[in-house]
């Protein structure tokens, strides 16, 4: 047994039950190994297995039971389905889940008259969506997401920014590359240094290099960045009023994990315990403006395969679930 077997045994933490494998999900296994392109050692692929056995299941009985109307949304096997708990918060845990207050807090606009629905990629403001691979860099992709839209809004193009120049340049500002970082440093970088690239110029590796920003190729820069109150009524009026808006949420669930469609609500989620970035890039209701479905529409950075082509739906105006309005900083350019 390879070291790297044994302690993959070890997070599992199912001993000699790792070989007690379902014979009817082999079709499925199968299936999946080819679509998501896993190959394995003989060694590993039984554990492996196991993991994706034990996700399917559940994944399966969420759905039975969203079939009976017990929940809001589904859920889907996807990328991660033969990741123990531990490799994939190794891979989430990105954003410091410490709830930094600081930067400077400003509003201007009325909390009255709204429009109830709102998308900006219908408007032009949101990029593809992208992966961020192995690398903890969710702030990193919330960060140029909310430049990108504000970019467009005074220039009428829509330019992919780097999230490589972040994660590699902005750790003296306060962010661990690939480790995590977050919004308020990453703004705090782009400010003081007077630019950043575009993806074109300075492309998405996944990993930490050395920082090889060029001055002369910036594509854009911030003014300022701006501070909410921790409250859904101030990011629904920025969302609606300035374009989409970086937060950071509690996805160390495994409905998180392999959510599917619908309005994702998660009764464990947590207000304080923030572990990935994800970009609001509108809002709205599903069904009657008066059945009380409401949603955040959220781009996540887990690739097209994930959620409903990269996208999700969070319950909104439900006290402020999985703290999505507790840390909330957008810029201005």
């Amino acid at each position: 047994m390879t070291p790297a077997v044994f302690l993959f045994i070890l997070c599992l933490g199912v001993g000699s039950r790792v070989l007690a494998l379902d014979p009817s999900l082999d079709a499925e296994w199968e299936e999946w190994k080819i679509l998501y392109e896993k190959s394995y050692s003989l060694e590993e692929e039984a554990l492996r297995r196991t993991v994706w056995e034990k996700n399917m299941k559940m994944i399966k009985l969420h759905n039975g039971e969203n079939g009976l109307g017990k929940n809001g949304y589904t859920m889907k096997m996807n990328a991660f389905g033969d990741m123990t708990d531990e490799e994939f918060k190794k891979m989430v845990v990105d954003f410091p889940m410490k709830i930094y207050q600081t930067g400077e807090s400003f509003w201007k606009h009325s909390l009255s008259h709204l429009p109830k629905l709102v998308d900006w990629r219908e408007e032009g403001y949101v990029t593809p969506v992208q992966h961020q691979g192995n690398c903890g860099s969710s702030w990193a992709f919330a960060t140029t997401g909310a430049i990108e839209g504000q970019m467009y809004k005074k220039t009428g193009k829509l330019i992919p920014l780097s999230v490589q120049n972040l994660v590699d340049c902005s750790q003296s500002y306060g962010n661990h590359g690939c480790d995590w970082g977050n919004t308020y440093f990453a703004f705090f970088y782009v400010w003081l240094n007077n630019g950043l690239e575009a993806e074109a110029t300075y492309p998405y590796e996944g990993k930490e290099g050395p920082c090889r920003y060029n001055r002369q190729k910036a594509s854009a820069k911030i003014e300022r960045f701006v501070s909410l109150p921790e409250h859904e009524d101030f990011l629904m009026n920025a969302v609606a009023n300035e374009g989409p808006i970086p937060v950071a949420i509690d996805a160390l669930h495994e409905s998180f994990k392999f959510y599917s469609k619908g309005i994702y609500h998660e009764p464990n989620c947590s207000r304080f315990n923030l572990s990935h970035a994800v970009l609001v890039v509108g809002y709205g209701f599903d069904g009657n403006e008066t059945d009380g479905n409401n949603y955040w529409l959220v781009k996540n950075s887990w690739g097209q395969s994930w959620g409903m082509d990269g996208y999700m739906k969070i319950a909104k105006d439900r006290n402020n679930h999985c703290g999505i309005a507790s840390f909330v900083k957008y810029p201005q350019v």
